[in-house]
């Protein structure tokens, strides 16, 4: 692991211990945690949460969680998803391998697998599967937008021995604070830092090309609430998103959260303590609803 790697994992681990201090699982929640989706026994594994007093079926929100490809996983996930659940949704809140251990498609390979496990075990923790949404933040942003752009662009699929579920995509997905495009040119921030750790040529101009997001979407790329915010540092890749997905005829919301008064940071979101948060969780769970088939 690159010292830039030990440095993300090192700040991203206090950031999020410092957030989550003190939380618990709320009363009104029901948790079904560690269960293997893949053949990893450390990191292919997922919680599912729901409502504890909810019956049936129940629309799904998966969540990709970020950390940079180096950093990550789905307890440090668990109060965000939670509250998720609370708003009247099963959510799915999973690990899967990281860098440098595991390189690029690894984690998009584990994707796959989860929305994979959930039409499988469908009846089994109440899932309706013609429902069936996605968030996901920062780096976790950039594999939901890549598996979306899989899962959508037959020739993009082409590129990868990963097969997503036969006609399955996302009904819409909510990206939060992502990045979805890398260019490593001239470049020396955090982003193309880890990309040395992350692809297995440390950034060639096939690899590049091939994670890229902007180069694979098309009209069909699901419905997306694309969030940004005041202090997030990836704050320049989100309307031009917006911008590109409605130019191919795509449907896509570009929303901004905080001011120069109340500068809320990258991934402020996860934060279940922060009245930011809580709307911005809110909008985005109404947009679901808002797609959603009865």
């Amino acid at each position: 692991m690159s010292l830039t790697s030990k440095i993300v994992c090192a700040m991203f681990r206090h950031s999020d211990e410092k957030r989550d201090a003190g939380c618990t699982t709320p009363a009104d929640v029901r948790r079904f945690d560690d269960i293997a989706y893949g053949p990893d026994p450390r990191w292919n594994l997922l919680d599912v949460y729901r409502p504890r007093d909810a019956r049936g079926k129940l629309p799904v929100i998966v969540s990709v969680h970020g950390g940079g490809w180096v950093y990550g996983d789905k307890d440090r996930y668990q109060f965000y998803c939670m509250s998720l659940a609370q708003q009247g949704f099963a959510v799915v809140n999973f690990s899967y391998r990281l860098a440098p251990q595991s390189k690029f498609p690894a984690p998009l390979e584990d994707t796959n697998r989860v929305f994979g496990w959930l039409l499988d075990q469908a009846d089994q923790y109440g899932f309706d599967t013609r429902n069936v949404f996605a968030v996901g933040d920062s780096a976790g942003a950039h594999l939901l937008a890549l598996y979306s752009a899989l899962c959508t662009n037959p020739a993009y699929a082409a590129l990868f021995t990963v097969r997503p579920p036969q006609g399955f995509a996302p009904r819409a997905v909510a990206l939060n604070c992502g990045v979805y495009r890398i260019e490593l040119d001239g470049k020396k921030d955090l982003t193309t830092r880890l990309m040395g750790d992350y692809l297995p040529g440390k950034g060639t101009p096939a690899e590049l090309e091939q994670m890229d997001v902007f180069s694979h979407l098309t009209a069909d790329f699901p419905p997306a609430f694309v969030m940004t915010a005041e202090g997030d540092f990836l704050v320049s890749h989100a309307k031009p998103l917006v911008q590109r997905l409605q130019a191919l005829g795509g449907q896509a919301e570009y929303h901004y959260y905080g001011d120069a008064d109340h500068v809320l940071g990258h991934v402020f979101h996860c934060n279940v303590r922060s009245e930011f948060a809580r709307q911005c969780n809110r909008e985005e769970c109404d947009f679901f609803r808002a797609h959603q088939i009865p």
